[in-house]
């Protein structure tokens, strides 16, 4: 009975570890007043988190039935760890929380990205945001900006209805970027304006009886529908996606102040293609509820101007605001 006893005990602690050993603690440090609020928001990220862990460790699917997700929620999370699985990178996690226009936010949330498809056969490191309701509610799960970039455009504001517009702006650069590595095509065709402009940059490699010239940048233009209808081929032929942005410029319209021009440095990676390049979107926020792109831009970061070696872009050829007739 004694060994029986002893059998079942180290059973339960065993049982015990394995439930434990991928727990996540969050802890909100400051930001938020509301002690019941600040307490939902963190338990809802905690059992978020250690169920990721927990379905990474198990190799499975995600389950969202005690978590209390939106059912658009829980899509827009199905989607990012189809593309790639992701864990959470610490077991204790301590930030401040942001007050936004329409809740809260939290920030700087560590992950390892784990994509399924074997030519990637390295974790990458991204952080995430939970941003959430005036009630504790999560609204959505991104991968971000650094926090330096999110800080050097939140500091750059010239008064409080550009900053309330500036953090607005990061959150759907934010969702917009999370799109492509979810290969969310429903909010994509939202996001851009029926008249939207797409410009997209090439570079043409040329040459002389052997000798190299200098590259020729030819720029193509869509529409909304050519576009996506040309990036859904590209979704459905791609295994993993994965775009990042490390340099970012906001400027607000002189003129139409609802009109803002971001400029973006763009990695894009794909299990069969990888390229570097400039992005630009001119954003239309007299909707803030339903902000639209009228203008994105790409162009390659680099390429051979002079016919002797590769060299950056001038940033004065790099499409801005003032390209554009608003």
């Amino acid at each position: 009975m004694k060994n029986l006893f002893i059998n079942l005990s180290l059973s339960l602690v065993s049982i015990f570890w394995c439930v434990s050993a991928f727990a996540v603690d969050v802890t909100i440090a400051d930001g938020i007043d509301n002690a019941a609020v600040k307490a939902k928001m963190e338990r809802s990220m905690s059992a978020f988190l250690t169920e990721v862990n927990n379905a990474i460790a198990n190799k499975r699917d995600l389950k969202f039935g005690d978590l209390g997700l939106s059912r658009d929620v829980q899509s827009s999370v199905a989607m990012l760890w189809e593309n790639s699985p992701f864990e959470c990178a610490d077991d204790i996690i301590t930030e401040h929380c942001i007050v936004t226009g329409s809740g809260y936010q939290v920030r700087n949330i560590p992950l390892l990205m784990r994509p399924t498809d074997s030519s990637f056969n390295e974790e990458e490191y991204q952080e995430a945001v939970f941003s959430f309701d005036h009630s504790g509610n999560i609204e959505s799960f991104y991968l971000t900006l650094s926090q330096n970039l999110y800080m050097n455009v939140i500091k750059s504001n010239k008064e409080v209805a550009d900053l309330r517009r500036r953090q607005l702006i990061l959150d759907y650069v934010e969702h917009f970027r999370t799109s492509y590595n979810q290969k969310d095509m429903k909010f994509l065709e939202q996001v851009f304006s029926d008249d939207a402009l797409i410009i997209t940059g090439k570079v043409i490699k040329q040459s002389k009886d052997g000798i190299p010239l200098p590259d020729k940048i030819t720029y193509r233009k869509q529409s909304k529908q050519q576009y996506l209808t040309n990036l859904r081929r590209t979704f459905a032929a791609a295994k993993y996606i994965k775009v990042t942005f490390d340099e970012i410029e906001v400027s607000r319209h002189p003129v139409n102040p609802d009109f803002y021009g971001v400029t973006l440095h763009q990695g894009y990676t794909s299990n069969y293609y990888h390229d570097d390049g400039y992005v630009f979107l001119l954003w239309d926020f007299r909707d803030e509820d339903h902000p639209q792109i009228h203008v994105r831009t790409w162009q390659p970061d680099a390429f051979n101007s002079d016919g002797k070696g590769v060299s950056r872009i001038p940033k004065d050829e790099i499409f801005s605001l003032s390209d554009f007739d608003i």
